[in-house]
């Protein structure tokens, strides 16, 4: 690609590299010189013009973004038509994003002519969402840049896994300092959350804050019910593995995968399964509609993107989150002691 001054009377042809108003004729940066504008342009006493010559070997900034964009997209994405350069990708369907950033970083290395810039790994997206762009940034790469960016990208490095569980139990143990109301708004909160994934509260019982307790509301919103993931609200919080919740899991036939994790607000979720089923033992802080670590295990759960003890760990680098003034223990001093103290 050559770039630079040109005489207006050698411009037929040419991409102008930079917007150009002379008496009535314009320019839009990017656009091809006819040799009426070139003319015109003469006419008017313009002498020269910035401008870009392609070689044989290059692909101009709307193809290269366009073919780089259709290897990156994979189901669930679409991409736009391109435009100076630029090409956006959409999710077509509600669910939790998926990247592979060693290759979105190894596309991003192969040249400074090629970017990709998406969204963070994990989000939430809408049907309808920009996801990712792909931005060519002169007019033109090489046909070897841009397959080397390809050959790097793969299909399915930006992927959407869908929501695919929607039926939701919530068990919710219960101790005299806890009001009724407190429990009727987190079940309000949760359901706020799970409408963008199309998921619903089908099943939701009230128990003793025991381990008997707990594995009874288990067995009722699992197996009676059949909710396809269980949410499971303490009285107070998990301090042990060996506290209610994970006790209640492990007596319904379960198991306890990990507890405590390095986001906060969000440190004392605690993730099981019984069977097939997911069970989050929810932190406080869910109580909350604000953003919390819990918001970031459901949407995964909820679209069956597997959770498992390295990527809990992997969450520290961000995860710390904007405090929710409301929670018995903030941060910051004036914790007092009530039944929910220290349920993060």
């Amino acid at each position: 690609m050559r770039f630079g001054p040109v005489p207006v009377a050698e411009a037929a042809g040419l991409i102008t590299a930079h917007s150009l108003r002379s008496g009535g004729t314009t320019l839009r940066k990017g656009s091809t010189i006819t040799p009426e504008m070139a003319a015109r342009l003469a006419a008017e006493g313009v002498r020269e013009v910035v401008a870009v010559a392609l070689d044989g070997d290059d692909v101009g900034e709307d193809d290269a973004a366009g073919r780089l964009a259709a290897t990156l997209c994979d189901a669930h994405l679409r991409a736009e038509l391109p435009f100076t350069g630029r090409c956006n990708l959409f999710a077509t369907a509600p669910g939790v994003l998926l990247i592979d950033r060693g290759r979105i970083d190894a596309v991003n290395g192969v040249d400074e002519a090629v970017t990709v810039a998406t969204l963070p790994a994990f989000k939430p997206v809408a049907e309808g969402e920009m996801v990712a762009t792909v931005k060519i940034i002169p007019y033109a790469v090489r046909r070897a840049t841009l397959a080397l960016a390809c050959t790097e990208a793969g299909h399915g490095a930006i992927r959407v896994a869908p929501y695919r569980r929607r039926r939701v139990g919530v068990v919710s143990t219960r101790l005299a300092s806890l009001k009724d109301a407190t429990v009727e708004k987190t079940l309000r909160v949760l359901a706020e959350r799970l409408a963008p994934a199309g998921a619903e509260i089908v099943a939701e019982t009230r128990v003793a804050h025991s381990a008997a307790g707990v594995a009874a509301g288990l067995a009722g919103v699992i197996g009676g019910a059949g909710a396809d993931l269980a949410v499971v609200f303490g009285a107070s919080a998990i301090a042990d593995r060996r506290d209610v919740i994970p006790a209640g899991i492990e007596r319904a036939g379960g198991r306890v995968d990990h507890l405590g994790m390095p986001v906060d607000p969000g440190n004392l979720l605690l993730l099981g399964s019984l069977g097939d089923v997911p069970v989050i033992g929810a932190p406080g802080c869910a109580r909350s509609p604000k953003e919390n670590g819990f918001d970031w295990i459901l949407h995964r759960l909820l679209a069956d993107v597997p959770v498992d003890r390295a990527d809990i760990v992997a969450l520290g680098v961000g995860g710390l989150l904007m405090e929710i003034v409301s929670r018995p223990q903030p941060r910051a001093g004036g914790a007092t002691d009530t039944a929910e103290a220290g349920d993060e």
